[in-house]
């Protein structure tokens, strides 16, 4: 009996092992990995091959990620922004960025607005009319439009309508809040949120300083930090910043052309990531081995919350 009993003793202890040990297995899955798709802008010399999703090397977080898509998408919402503390003779080269305009794709959308006391004012919802968002610019304010060209992005991001994954921002500003002083240093504090938002909605932010109106506009902190400020932002979000020095640019084709060019040669990047609770931020890496190809991508893309 006594034997009985501790064999039976013995069956109830290994069952209780058997279940502790199956217990993960029984355990909740976890969730199924996120899909994330963001804009990868592909810069190559006239002899080099166009650029393939199995020429393309993914890092996520410092780790390799299979890419799990990659595709063309004619699409484009295109917000153009312009600081009203941009000095008045902008106007003069702004044939020069209606041309731009009238020269999307038809199947670009294209939205005109301005940065008044931190707030986007659109003088031009998104539409495929190029030659309605052409007409609606007009000659910034100058001296008596200061604010923050950050804040103001920031105010357009949250208004951003919905659309197409392929979102870009073509931003002229000086790149300062000039209400703050001549002492102050990179606005870290109003970027950093600025480019966390257009990581998390894709959009790619292509910015040209122009100097701000009056001599405060030629102040060399000033020009500086506004430089520092742009170049920080376009590179963050997957874009370019463009400056000729502390003038005003005699003519803005160059910059517009190219960033034309870029614009058509973008791809959409998919792959897919565990999510986070209430959805988290990664860093990524794009990588290729094509000789002479060189690849434009944010820093960080978003992974959105578990369902």
């Amino acid at each position: 009996m006594r034997t009985r009993r501790g064999v039976g003793r013995a069956h109830l202890l290994l069952g209780a092992l058997a279940l502790a040990g199956a217990g993960p297995g029984w355990a909740q899955a976890p969730p199924p990995e996120a899909p994330v798709t963001f804009t990868v802008t592909a810069v190559a010399e006239e002899s080099a091959a166009p650029l393939s999703m199995a020429s393309v090397q993914l890092l996520v977080e410092n780790e390799r990620r299979p890419v799990a898509g990659w595709t063309r998408d004619d699409a484009l919402h295109l917000a153009i922004l312009i600081d009203d503390a941009v000095a008045r003779g902008a106007a003069d080269r702004w044939a020069d960025l209606r041309q731009f305009i009238l020269a999307q794709p038809a199947t670009t959308h294209v939205g005109v607005a301005y940065l008044r006391n931190h707030v986007a004012v659109m003088a031009q919802d998104f539409t495929t009319d190029h030659e309605a968002a052409a007409a609606a610019l007009r000659a910034p304010r100058g001296v008596g439009g200061a604010s923050s060209p950050f804040r103001g992005t920031t105010d357009l991001l949250s208004r951003w309508p919905r659309s197409a994954p392929r979102r870009s921002v073509l931003l002229v500003s000086p790149g300062v809040d000039f209400f703050q002083g001549v002492h102050q240093g990179p606005a870290l504090r109003e970027i950093d949120p600025l480019v966390r938002a257009a990581q998390s909605l894709n959009v790619n932010v292509w910015t040209i300083f122009y100097p701000g109106g009056g001599h405060r506009g030629r102040n060399y902190t000033h020009v500086r930090n506004g430089q520092e400020n742009l170049s920080r932002l376009a590179d963050a979000t997957g874009g370019v910043s463009y400056t000729s020095g502390p003038g005003e640019p005699g003519t803005l084709k160059p910059y517009l052309d190219d960033v034309a060019a870029l614009l058509r040669s973008q791809s959409l990047l998919s792959f897919a990531a565990p999510p986070g609770a209430s959805g988290r931020h990664v860093a990524v890496d794009v990588r290729t081995e094509d000789p002479g190809v060189e690849i434009l991508y944010p820093s960080a893309v978003h992974v959105p919350a578990a369902r």
